[in-house]
């Protein structure tokens, strides 16, 4: 049988054999890009269809194709559903090496119609699962929160928020019986002002909490409402919006699942009361804390319920009383993605490298811990006479600090979302750039705003001044790197690269520009002419950042594979990989000797490391959530690390 892909066809199944469409008329095409056929419809909204496919070019293997084919009108709306559909891909490449979310193999636009190839998760979901086996017992609830906290906490340490948790959005895998948390349609990138326009509807009815349905806001407080609000349906099979009596505020949860002759320990219900209060500021806050709340409750024996639902709900008898690891499962390599290597969970405690330390880091002592930023600090920048430091945050705010004392001496406001990255040129002046596609430059001590250069269409991650301050670099989303004329914020060159931007670095000599990003590799560029000298390969993940040595011989690279490499830059050659971090490794900075190499990463560390040996000097465990930003003194003395616990650390780098 052959699928009319006509987003408008009323009946799309057609003959084998077929050239047009038996309904519609429409030219049929029997498989997409070449190599995907379409064997069935698996669902259809307002923004398109999903298909279950085979992939030809893999044996035949199964994957999910979803088309975007909205139904609205005007160009606005119709602008962010394609936005909608782009972040779609852009989350699920982030989160792809998570085994428990589908893996983004594939992503392109054929016959004006975008199509996103997806890993075919087999299994059923718990709305299915709910319709065959009867109403979730507190065993059943138990596993459904102990497997997706670990998840939940996996996708807001990445900065996303689901915002769409619902029974239709759970997988329970065939393989292995493992919940797997699909759909990232409406996820959104996290953000103190995260929000769409007054009035729009993000979520589910009923499992969306308020701030969502009013005004699109979220947060991961509100992922953990609507997990709440799925334990409730599971249980009652009463929907939720069902469950709330809007007279007197209340949850009648209880009420319900008594009536069904079902009950709850006290202090699971606790805590699902905890998750479904009105108010954000009222409910757990993060993953960590239900989970910390539920390692306590999983120490008492889950209550036991009426013969109806003491079974696991699939009719097999099972004890009542239940252990699960509360820690994020080991992330295995994917069949679909073989590349990826398998990373080991995330450790509760501070853990050392895979090499000894060679000095305590006693040794470097935090001298200010600066607080002020209200949301995730993800920048950070010394200036030249080492007497400020400038901090960036999805706040939207740049913080100017006195490094020496840590007082705060004032902000700039001027970006209307979350300032990426900061760079001071040798005269003093400052650069930031943001997710709101522009690149300003400031004059300090009195915070003017000299000039604001606009050129790139997408959010620009990173920002540096050539060595002689004459030009500005940028990356951006958009997949361009762009030369400007800082004098004058003209635009001298653009870039064209395979994937978004997450990093830029200049050589020493002003002449070689590396960017880095989502395609895994670094691009070599001659500033001057415009070309691609070469491309460094080796990374299994996205480039987050890039730092050239102050000699020039050695050019490092973080990424999302938890390593960092060192580099020949003139040849190319991979010198040494630094194994250690446990997480991604978000940034890195080398002392203006040469010697030292500093990391930080979301295992909430700051690294030191020998740069001549590849030895970590030691490891620093201050920080309570990721480190996003690494900056030191141009005399080395010095450094701050930015973090998601909204501080800056600043350090004693030499003893």
């Amino acid at each position: 049988m052959t699928y009319c892909i006509n987003p408008d066809c009323p009946h799309p199944q057609n003959p084998d054999g077929s050239e047009f469409c038996q309904t519609c008329n429409a030219k049929l095409i029997e498989k997409l890009r070449g190599r995907y056929r379409i064997l069935q419809l698996l669902g259809q909204g307002g923004f398109g269809k999903t298909f279950l496919a085979v992939d030809e070019d893999r044996l035949g293997t199964r994957c999910v194709i979803k088309q975007f084919s909205p139904q609205l009108k005007g160009t606005k709306a119709i602008d962010k559903a394609v936005q909608l559909f782009e972040q779609e891909a852009v989350r699920l490449h982030e989160l792809g090496e998570h085994p428990h979310i589908p893996a983004l193999l594939a992503y392109f636009e054929q016959d004006q119609r975008l199509y996103l190839v997806q890993q075919f998760i087999e299994g059923s979901t718990l709305a299915q699962e709910l319709a065959h086996s009867g109403a979730f017992n507190e065993q059943k609830i138990r596993e459904v929160l102990v497997r997706l906290l670990p998840i939940l906490k996996f996708v807001h340490d990445r900065h996303v928020i689901h915002r769409d948790i619902t029974p239709a959005n759970i997988i329970r895998r065939k393989l292995d019986g493992r919940l797997v948390l699909i759909d990232f349609g409406i996820a959104k990138v996290l953000t103190e002002t995260n929000s769409v326009q007054p009035g729009t509807r993000i979520g589910t009815e009923g499992y969306a909490p308020i701030e969502q349905l009013r005004n699109g806001k979220a947060y991961p407080a509100s992922d953990l409402y609507s997990l709440g609000a799925t334990c409730l349906y599971l249980m009652t099979q009463v929907r939720p919006e069902e469950l709330n009596d809007p007279l007197s505020g209340r949850w009648l949860w209880r009420e319900h699942l008594e009536l069904r002759g079902g009950g709850i320990s006290q202090r699971i219900g606790e805590i699902l009361d905890r998750m479904l209060r009105d108010l954000v500021s009222e409910r757990y806050q993060t993953a960590d804390e239900v989970m910390r709340d539920l390692r306590m409750a999983l120490s008492t024996p889950a209550v036991s319920t009426s013969v109806k639902h003491s079974s696991n709900g699939n009719g097999k008898g099972a004890p009542l009383s239940m252990s699960f690891p509360l820690t994020e499962p080991p992330l295995e390599s994917r069949p679909s993605k073989p590349r990826i290597s398998a990373p080991p969970p995330p450790p509760s405690l501070p853990v050392s490298a895979s090499r000894s330390p060679q000095k305590s880091s006693q040794a470097r002592k935090c001298l200010h811990t600066l607080h002020g930023h209200t949301a995730w600090v993800i920048s950070v920048a010394i200036s030249p006479d080492r007497k400020t430091l400038v901090s960036g945050s999805l706040d939207d705010r740049i913080l100017v600090w006195d490094l020496n004392t840590g007082d705060r001496l004032g902000t700039l406001t001027g970006h209307t979302k979350s300032v990426n990255a900061l760079a001071f040129s040798l005269e003093g002046r400052l650069i930031s750039c943001s997710d709101d596609d522009s690149i300003k430059m400031w004059r300090l001590p009195n915070g003017d705003l000299i000039r604001s250069l606009s050129g790139h269409l997408r959010d620009v991650n990173s920002v540096v001044f050539s060595p002689d301050g004459q030009f500005i670099i940028s990356g951006s989303e958009d997949r361009t790197v762009c030369v400007w004329k800082s004098t004058t914020g003209e635009l001298l060159q653009k870039f064209i690269t395979p994937g978004m931007v997450r990093s830029v670095a200049i050589s020493p000599n002003g002449q070689i520009v590396a960017s880095g990003g989502l395609d895994n590799q670094i691009k070599l560029w001659n500033l001057v002419t415009g070309q691609q000298i070469r491309t460094l390969s080796g990374h299994q993940n996205s480039i987050l950042s890039i730092a050239i040595s102050p000699q020039g011989d050695r050019l490092i690279s973080a990424s999302k594979d938890k390593t960092i490499r060192i580099w020949q830059p003139n040849t190319g050659e991979l010198l040494q990989t630094l194994t250690g971090h446990f997480d991604i490794v978000n940034a890195i900075a080398i002392s203006p000797d040469g010697k030292t190499l500093i990391s930080g990463s979301n295992d909430k560390t700051v690294k030191l490391w020998n740069l001549t040996t590849g030895e970590l000097i030691c490891s620093l465990n201050e920080h309570t959530h990721a480190v996003n930003a690494i900056a030191i003194s141009s005399e080395g003395k010095l450094f701050a690390s930015g973090s998601s616990d909204n501080t800056i650390k600043v350090w004693q780098l030499s003893v």
